[in-house]
């Protein structure tokens, strides 16, 4: 396959024209022209290149194609050279390699359009010609791959191929094809494909932008000129590589004299030195881009920079005054503040912040100042009491000096500033002042009521001087064991004291002024009871001493030890003695040891338990104190069995019965069964008592607590056998017996006869306390816990008789509604008082 182009090709590339050739309207002979130039004169200067490229495509296009037509020749076959073959020079003739220059026909591999070109026809790219091509239209021209058939269209019978549309290098640079030639009638191929690429040659039809735009840069004030500032990027969609479509230059358009660009970095600097951020914070800049190497024609495009100045700390701390005033009450907390001050500074941030501190004045340890973190103020704030009647006013100087300072602004000054405070204290009514922030008091245990303890003063500190009236609070004093003078203060006994029991007391004194009762002082007292010597000694701990049978003359017995709550300056010592009568005792004697404590030794041997088994030892105890005290304790002295080694082994009874044979264990299992058997014989006895009990006892209820209901109604008044009525209403009747009718007692008991008769006018006290007698006597009648009946209403009483059967027989109405105000146990006795009155309406 050989691929045709025009010969004007090679003219413009080596200064030649050639006559009939093929030729290919494209840009691509501007390039070519361009190259002839530079081949034939040298390197073409740039911006005669632009003029080519913008003013005389148009001349050289009609230029190629004007002068073709001028030297066309008809084509043979002899002028069409296969690809890689010299087929062709072999048919060439004698007399045409002597008459005639041999004609070369350019084979290439790619072929060129130009992008974006439109006109009114097709634009042809190239043709395609076979060497087996006769010319008879046999050969039939077919082309595949990208775009063919909707972009690039051959002629099937010349091979001319065209584009059909539009072309932008930006979406698609090559498009790679293939060309066969085949028999128009068969189809079989007469080659085989031949590959071959048309590229789209680039022209200027973007311009640059910047994607990562608008920019935000920053740069410390006050920089000197050519500081770094930031780097801006544009990008060209135009071909890098040909031409100078993607060559941008930078500009500043709007941003000067403050900074400047480098025009092939993009690199933005500062161009004015010390830019004061006080005086101007933000910049902005706006920037271009332009292609073809900034020349005229190319395109451009345009971003903004904001700049913004970072602050440095340049300027000083002022105060916006040299003078302050303030005026504190002289009752002021401590710490409480009494003014601020406030130093401005022209920076921001870190660079603004700045401490403050008092370094003149009289009041330097009376005031302090410190910096509120949020306001930068200087707060001023009392350190001690003031006083208005020993100060009235103070002068303190204020320094306020930057915390962090940058040393390249050093020499710029001092990074403070100073103002004078002025501070007026004003009088307050203040509360009284004790003498004495606390008192601490001595009194004997044994002082006299109503004596003088100490006494407390207070003042008030005004100039108007109020009287105080002086009281104890009571919640100190619960037991009102102290009392205290109004008028001078001094503090009395109202209640005995004893050190043994309560060693300290704190009470609080109030002050109050009598002109201002609001104006109240407190202060602690506390008050120490001083021992003296009003207890006398003990033993420690009750003793009981143990004696052995076997134990020699001489020996210890028990070795005791006394106590005396009292609590002497020079310690305890105390003196032990027996009884006057018991000085010459037979069988004991004592010893004082150096501890304080006392040893009681036997005299004599041979102690037998069967003589004497205790002993009782008392002993006077007696202390150093003035004046002495003194009591006597009993030691009890016990004698017991003992080994050889003079263990103690027993000291009871057990010692007369071990000697029979019955060791301890013995005798504990004896009593055991005997308690056994004890218990088996009274659960038995209790069983037989309750085995014909009538009343049933549930498991879970408490007898006393269930209502027993008997449906027997009784004979009336006729059935003398049911209650002996007469009893009731006679007391002076005899007690007769009736034996019960519910159950049949186990064993008959005779009628109670011992009681005597009732007599007359005797009290219905006495006649139920004989009833309750007889029926805590009489095992046949009924539990403990039943209802006893007494009918007797007593004789010659003015509220006449109560029984409701008189009351159902006249006609007034009874109305029992109380009885549900008496409480839940009376409610159900209403409602059934209250249903009768219903039914008997009805």
């Amino acid at each position: 396959m050989t691929f045709f182009f025009s010969p004007h090709q090679e003219s413009l590339m080596t200064g030649k024209l050639n006559g009939s050739c093929f030729y290919n309207l494209s840009y691509f002979y501007i390039d070519c022209a361009v190259n002839t130039w530079r081949s034939s004169c040298g390197t073409m200067p740039e911006r005669l290149t632009e003029m080519l490229m913008d003013t005389w495509t148009p001349l050289i296009i009609l230029w190629i194609t004007v002068l073709p037509s001028i030297f066309m020749a008809p084509m043979n076959q002899s002028q069409v050279l296969p690809s890689g073959s010299s087929t062709g020079l072999k048919r060439l003739t004698e007399e045409q390699r002597v008459l005639n220059r041999s004609k070369r026909g350019w084979v290439w591999n790619q072929m060129f359009v130009l992008e974006e070109f439109s006109g009114p026809e097709p634009i042809l790219v190239g043709r395609l010609h076979t060497d087996l091509d006769p010319g008879s239209s046999k050969i039939k021209y077919i082309l595949s791959g990208d775009g063919a058939g909707t972009i690039f269209v051959i002629n099937d019978k010349t091979g001319d191929i065209h584009a059909m549309k539009r072309l932008d290098r930006e979406e698609k640079a090559e498009y790679t094809l293939t060309a066969q030639a085949v028999d128009r009638d068969t189809n079989k191929p007469l080659e085989p494909p031949s590959e071959f690429i048309i590229k789209v040659q680039d022209i200027n039809d973007n311009a640059p932008e910047f994607v990562d735009g608008p920019y935000h840069a920053t740069v410390p004030e006050m920089s000197v000129v050519g500081t770094f500032v930031t780097k801006v990027t544009a990008t060209d969609a135009d071909d890098p590589v040909y031409g100078n479509s993607a060559k941008l230059v930078y500009s500043i358009l709007e941003g000067q004299p403050y900074f400047s660009i480098e025009p092939h970095t993009a690199i933005i600097k500062t161009a004015l030195p010390n830019m004061d951020r006080e005086a101007k914070e933000e910049y902005f800049v706006v920037i271009q881009a332009k292609d073809m190497g900034g020349h005229m024609g190319g395109l451009s495009g345009t971003t903004t920079v904001t700049i913004t100045l970072t602050d440095v700390n340049d300027n000083p701390p002022k105060f916006a005054q040299s003078m302050y005033h303030f005026s504190v009450m002289e009752d002021v907390a401590l710490g409480e503040p009494i003014g601020r001050v406030k130093a401005n500074d022209l920076d921001i941030g870190e660079n603004a912040k700045s401490s403050y501190d008092i370094i003149e004045g009289d009041g330097m340890d009376i005031f302090e100042i410190t910096t509120d973190a949020q306001t930068q103020d200087g707060i001023i704030r009392v350190r001690k009491p003031l006083d208005f009647e020993t100060k009235k006013s103070y002068t303190l100087k204020v320094e306020a000096a930057n915390i962090h300072i940058d040393p390249r602004f050093i020499s710029g000054g001092p990074f403070k500033d100073t103002a004078t405070v002025k501070i007026v204290v004003e009088d307050a009514d203040e509360p009284p002042v004790f003498s004495s922030p606390t008192y601490l008091l001595e009194v004997h245990e044994n002082a006299a009521i109503n004596s003088v303890i100490g006494q407390v003063t207070a003042h008030d500190p005004d100039v108007s001087s109020s009287p105080i009236r002086f009281s104890i609070d009571r919640h100190t004093d619960l037991e009102r064991q102290f009392n205290i003078n109004a008028e001078d203060g001094k503090i009395t006994l109202a209640t005995p004291l004893d050190r043994e029991t309560n060693m300290w007391h704190n009470i609080t004194i109030v002050a109050t002024e009598t002109r201002n009762h609001s104006q109240v002082s407190r202060v602690p007292v506390a008050i120490k009871v001083l021992d003296v010597n009003d207890n006398a000694p003990e033993f420690a701990s009750e003793h009981e001493a143990f004696l052995c049978e076997n134990g020699k003359p001489g020996q210890v017995i028990q070795i005791v030890s006394a106590v005396d709550k009292d609590d002497p300056k020079n310690g305890h010592y105390f003196l032990y003695s027996l009884l006057p009568e018991m000085v010459n005792n037979p069988n004991f004697t004592i010893k004082k040891n150096e501890d304080n404590t006392l040893s009681i030794l036997a005299k004599h041997s041979g102690f037998s338990r069967q003589k004497q088994e205790v002993y009782l030892l008392p002993i006077i105890i007696s202390d150093s104190g003035n004046p002495p005290m003194s009591s006597t304790s009993t030691l009890t002295i016990r004698v017991c069995g003992c080994s050889s080694d003079g263990i103690v082994q027993s000291c009871n009874v057990e010692a007369y019965v071990l000697p029979i044979g019955l060791s301890m264990g013995a005798l504990i299992a004896i009593l055991a069964c005997i308690i056994l058997l004890l218990v088996i014989v009274v659960l038995f006895v209790t069983l037989r008592r309750h085995k014909n009990e009538p009343l049933i006892i549930k498991d879970d209820e408490d007898v006393r607590e269930n209502i027993i209901r008997y449906d027997d109604e009784g004979g009336g008044e006729e059935d003398t056998e049911a209650f002996d009525i007469a009893t009731l209403q006679n007391p002076d009747g005899i007690n007769g017996f009736l034996p019960r009718k519910d159950i049949k007692p186990d064993l008959q008991f005779m009628p109670r006869q011992g009681l005597a008769p009732v007599p007359n006018g005797v009290d219905v006290d006495e006649f139920i306390n004989v009833r309750l007698h007889e029926a805590d006597n009489d095992p046949t009648a009924p539990p403990y816990d039943s209802i006893q009946i007494y009918g007797y209403e007593g004789r010659g009483s003015a509220a006449g008789s109560l029984s409701s059967l008189e009351s159902s027989a006249s006609d007034s109405d009874q109305n029992f509604d109380y009885l549900s105000e008496w409480g839940p146990r009376f409610k159900r006795l209403g409602e059934l008082y209250s249903v009768g009155e219903s039914d008997k309406e009805t």
